[in-house]
C-alpha cells in the first residue's frame, strides 16, 4: 500500500505539470483536436482536473453564500433571488460573452479559455449545493447550537465541528450530482459553438466526442465514451463511495455506541504507514487551527439568553459597506448596458419568445412530474437500505454522471423508431439531464432519517399509504422540495441542448425556448439572445417564489426532526 499511495502522490505531480502545461501553452483559435485512441488518456486527465477545479470553487461558493445567507438577515432578503436568477441563466446564455472577455484578458496562452470552461462547469455545479448546505443551516437543531454557544465556539470552530457534519450528507449527494451537472454540459463548455467565426475549444473528453461526432467518426465516439465512463466509474469507487460511507458517522441520531461504518478502501490505505504519517500531521493541523473548545465551567464570554449579539467592527462594517457599493455599481452598469442591448429586439420577437416559454414550460412541467413519480420511491428504498445503496451507487452514479447529450443520438432514434417527434421526445431528453436532482436529494434525505424514528415507525406497524403519508413523505419533504428546485432549474437548462439535436447533417429541433436561445448564440445575435435568457430567468424566478419557496417554508417548519 505504501507504494500504491507512493506511485499516486507521483501521479499526481505529473498530472498537475500535463495540466499546468496545457494552461501555459500558446492560445490556438482553432486548436485540432486528436481523435487517435492514445490521446484518450491526456484527454481524460484534462476534463477531470477542469471538473474538480470546478467543484473547489462551487465548494468554497457554497460555503461562503450560504453562510451569509443565513447568518445576515440583510443578504438573505437578496442572496436567494439573486440565486434563483443565476441558477436559471442557462449556459449558452453566458458563455459566449464570459469565453471572449477570459481571452482578451489571457491573449497569449490558454489560460482565458480554460477559465471560461471551469467556470461554465462552475455553473453547472453551484446552486444545488448552495440550496442543500443553506438548507442543512437551518435545520441545525436549535440545542446544538446552543451547545456551540455553551463551548465558546469560534465560527470557524462551529462550522468545522457542528454545521458541517449536520450538512455532511445533503451536501455530498448533493456534490455528486452537482458533478454529474458538469459534465452533463462537457462537450458544449469544452466545444462551445464558433464566436464570430472563430472555434474556440480546449481539448478534452467533451471536445474529443464532439469533434468524432462532426467528422462521422463513429468508432473516436465510442471510445470517447468508454472513456468518459471509466473516468466516472474511477472517481465513485475511489471518491464518492468511501466519502459516502464516512459521512454516515454523522447522521443524527440518539442511538449510542454506534460504530461508523468502514469502506474497504478505508481499510487498504489504514495499512499504508505513508497515510497513516499524512494523517497524524493533518490531525495535528487541524487541532492547532481549531484550537480547543472553552467548556462551560471555564467559559469567560458567554452570550446570555435575550443577550443582543456582538455588532460588527468598524472594520468589518467598512468591508461589508464597499463590498455592497461595488456591487450596486457593477449591477448599475450591467444594467444599463443590457437596457442598450434590448433596443434592437423588436415586439415580434418578444411575441415569439413568450409563446416558446410556454412551450418549454409544459416540457419542464412533465419532465419533473415525471423524475418524481419515480425516483421518489427509489430514493427512500436507497437511503433506508444502505447495503442497497452500495450494490446500486455505482450504477446510479454512473447513469447520473454520463453526460447524457452524447447519448441524445440514439434516443432521438429510438424516438423516430416509435414515430414520435421532437416536439414531445424532448420530455424526454430533458429527463435525463433533471431526475437526479431529486433521486439524490430523496435518498440522502431517507439515508438522514435518524434509526430512532424509523424503530418508532416500525413498532406502530405503519404500512401502506398510512406509512408514506404520516412518516416518509414528511421526512423527506425538505429534500424532495430541494431536489426539485434544482431539478426545475436544471431542465429549464437542459432545454437548450434538448429541444434542438443536431445528428450529423440534420438538424431536429422543437418549438421552445432552448432552441430559442440556442439558436441566437449560433447566429452571434446577442440582442435576441439577451431577451430570451431575461425572459427564462423570470419564469424561472417567479416559479420559484410563487411555488417552491413556499413549499419550502412549509417543509422547514412542519417536517424537521428536533432533538
Amino acid at each position: 500500500m505504501d507504494l500504491v499511495v507512493l506511485g499516486g502522490i507521483v501521479a499526481l505531480f505529473f498530472g498537475l505539470s500535463q495540466i499546468t502545461s496545457e494552461w501555459r501553452h500558446p492560445l490556438n483559435d482553432t486548436a485540432p483536436i486528436d481523435l487517435s485512441l492514445s490521446a484518450l488518456p491526456k484527454y481524460a486527465l484534462f476534463s477531470f482536473a477542469r471538473g474538480w477545479i470546478a467543484y473547489f470553487f462551487s465548494f468554497v461558493f457554497t460555503v461562503f453564500v450560504a453562510s451569509w445567507a443565513f447568518y445576515d438577515p440583510r443578504a438573505h432578503r437578496y442572496i436567494l433571488p439573486a440565486l434563483d436568477i443565476l441558477q436559471s441563466i442557462p449556459v449558452l446564455g453566458f458563455l459566449p460573452g464570459l469565453t471572449l472577455t477570459l481571452v482578451a484578458l489571457f491573449p497569449h496562452s490558454n489560460a482565458g479559455l480554460e477559465l471560461a470552461c471551469v467556470l461554465a462547469i462552475f455553473t453547472g455545479q453551484v446552486w444545488n449545493m448552495v440550496f442543500s448546505y443553506y438548507d442543512s443551516l437551518r435545520g441545525t437543531p436549535g440545542d446544538f447550537r446552543m451547545l456551540g454557544k455553551l463551548y465558546n465556539l469560534n465560527w470557524w470552530q462551529r462550522f468545522w465541528r457542528l454545521e458541517l457534519p449536520f450538512g455532511a450528507q445533503g451536501l455530498l449527494y448533493n456534490s455528486m450530482v452537482s458533478m454529474a451537472a458538469g459534465w452533463f454540459f462537457l462537450s458544449v463548455c469544452e466545444a462551445p459553438p464558433p464566436i464570430n467565426g472563430v472555434s474556440l475549444r480546449v481539448p478534452g473528453l467533451g471536445s474529443y466526442i464532439q469533434a468524432a461526432t462532426d467528422s462521422g467518426d463513429t468508432r473516436a465516439k465510442i471510445f470517447g465514451m468508454i472513456a468518459m465512463g471509466i473516468v466516472i466509474i474511477v472517481v465513485d469507487r475511489l471518491i464518492w463511495w468511501p466519502l459516502v460511507v464516512w459521512s454516515r458517522k454523522f447522521k443524527l441520531d440518539d442511538f449510542g455506541g454506534s460504530r461508523a461504518p468502514r469502506n474497504p478502501i478505508q481499510l487498504w490505505l489504514a495499512r499504508s504507514l505513508a497515510v497513516q504519517a499524512i494523517g497524524t500531521a493533518w490531525n495535528a493541523l487541524a487541532n492547532k487551527i481549531l484550537g480547543p473548545a472553552i467548556p462551560p465551567s471555564a467559559a469567560t464570554s458567554l452570550v446570555e439568553p435575550g443577550a443582543p449579539l456582538p455588532e460588527r467592527s468598524r472594520v468589518g462594517r467598512t468591508v461589508y459597506a464597499v463590498f455592497v457599493w461595488a456591487l450596486i455599481g457593477l449591477l448599475t452598469w450591467g444594467c444599463y448596458s443590457l437596457v442598450a442591448l434590448l433596443r434592437s429586439v423588436k415586439l415580434g420577437d418578444w411575441e415569439e419568445i413568450i409563446a416558446d416559454t410556454g412551450f418549454s414550460f409544459l416540457r419542464v412541467l412533465a419532465a419533473v412530474l415525471i423524475g418524481t413519480i419515480w425516483t421518489v420511491p427509489l430514493g427512500v428504498w436507497i437511503g433506508l437500505n444502505p447495503k442497497l445503496s452500495n450494490r446500486l451507487q455505482p450504477f446510479i452514479q454512473f447513469a447520473a454522471s454520463f453526460p447524457s447529450p452524447m447519448l441524445y443520438p440514439w434516443l432521438v432514434a429510438v424516438i423516430l423508431f416509435v414515430h414520435g417527434t421532437l416536439q414531445t421526445g424532448a420530455v424526454l431528453l430533458i429527463l435525463f439531464g433533471t431526475q437526479w436532482y431529486i433521486l439524490f436529494n430523496v435518498a440522502a434525505s431517507a439515508a438522514a432519517i435518524p434509526n430512532d424514528i424509523i424503530s418508532c415507525a416500525a413498532i406502530l406497524r405503519l404500512s401502506g399509504w398510512t406509512r408514506w403519508s404520516k412518516f416518509l413523505i414528511p421526512a423527506i419533504l425538505p429534500g424532495l422540495v430541494t431536489g426539485w428546485i434544482t431539478a426545475a432549474g436544471g431542465a429549464w437548462n437542459a432545454t437548450i441542448v434538448s429541444e434542438i439535436v443536431q445528428i450529423g447533417s440534420t438538424t431536429y429541433k422543437a418549438t421552445g425556448l432552448g432552441a430559442y436561445i440556442t439558436n441566437a448564440s449560433n447566429a452571434n445575435n446577442f440582442s435576441k439572445l439577451t431577451a430570451a435568457v431575461i425572459v427564462m430567468a423570470v419564469v424561472v424566478v417567479a416559479i420559484n417564489r410563487v411555488l417552491w419557496k413556499r413549499l419550502q417554508n412549509l417543509a422547514n417548519d412542519r417536517c424537521r426532526f428536533m432533538t
